[in-house]
């Protein structure tokens, strides 16, 4: 009998023994299982942070250029065009190529093995576009009311481009209605995207948005960076093959002047108080592919002579 207490006081003892190894490794498991998610959690953190000190670096750049170009022309009678160097899209590279154009040649002497290797991986690119050769839906409204000769235009660009008449009732009433609540009131959109709060399809703005835009005020149109469509939807009377017409000739001499275009035009339209051949509103775009993500940034830059300011930015990943 004792000999068979001692045997079963062996084997308690023994899973006694089991159950607390197996409590330890559990915990164990636990712990560097927190660890690891700790660890992950700050490097994504880490490379969210480091992109989008990276996506500002690109939205300063292209302030530069914008600036400088402004400085390069002329104060009296400024131009802009798609020949011009912040028209160029930047086109995707590895971010250690902009490191190694740094004056030293290096990227910096305090980077990382760590920080190399993401510059490596990372992929840099962007775009600078003219809002103002688009459509800008302020137009539409004079107060609180609708401009007719605005409407006109963005009833032909509907039917150039076959968006339903019906998508252009829901944006003209939407703004109607957001203009007499209140011009700061929260339904009145403040990028192209947000027309879908009107009742616009996402077909539709699909399809619109490479020529309309929603600017703080009431724009010209930049006779010198419009699309087809837009000249044809903005400049009476113009069919489309006399617009794409004028586009093949502008991309072989940009217009100096709204004069200049009526001379290209080949008869006089009134078109002083509706377009120029300048622009004070820019899209900056910015993209930084990632290992395991992408991350894309859109600012809206306003520029007044040589000084820019942002008027508003706006991020997001894409998994």
């Amino acid at each position: 009998m004792k000999h068979v207490a001692h045997t079963h006081q062996r084997g308690a003892a023994l899973l006694a023994a089991m159950l607390t190894v197996a409590l330890v490794a559990t915990f164990a498991a636990g712990a560097l299982w927190q660890q690891w998610k700790s660890i992950e959690v700050e490097g994504a953190e880490r490379q969210r942070t480091q992109a989008r000190w990276l996506l500002t670096g690109a939205l300063d750049w292209a302030r530069v250029i914008l600036r400088e170009d402004a400085r390069a022309g002329d104060a009296s009678a400024p131009t802009d065009h798609l020949a011009e160097p912040w028209a160029v899209p930047l086109q995707e590279a590895r971010l250690s190529s902009f490191l190694a154009a740094l004056p030293d040649g290096t990227g910096g002497t305090s980077s990382t093995v760590d920080d190399e290797k993401l510059a490596q991986q990372v992929l840099l690119s962007g775009q600078v576009n003219d809002l103002q050769g688009r459509l800008n839906v302020t137009n539409l409204l004079q107060g609180e009311q609708l401009d007719a000769k605005t409407a006109l235009a963005f009833e032909r660009l509907f039917d150039a481009l076959d968006v339903p008449s019906a998508q252009l009732s829901l944006l003209t009433q939407g703004m109607l209605t957001a203009q007499r609540q209140n011009s700061n009131s929260p339904l009145m959109p403040q990028r192209v995207g947000q027309l879908s709060w009107l009742g616009l399809s996402p077909q539709a703005l699909q399809t619109l948005a490479p020529h309309i835009t929603v600017l703080p005020t009431r724009t010209p149109v930049n006779l010198n960076t419009a699309s087809v469509q837009v000249l044809y939807a903005s400049v009476p009377s113009l069919s489309l093959s006399d617009a794409q017409r004028l586009v093949q000739q502008r991309e072989r001499q940009h217009w100096a002047s709204v004069d200049a275009f009526q001379k290209a035009l080949g008869r006089t339209v009134s078109l002083n108080d509706t377009h120029s051949v300048s622009t004070r509103y820019f899209e900056v775009l910015g993209r930084l592919r990632m290992p395991q993500t992408t991350l894309q940034e859109r600012s809206l830059v306003q520029r007044d002579g040589q000084d820019l300011k942002v008027i508003w930015r706006e991020s997001g990943s894409l998994q």
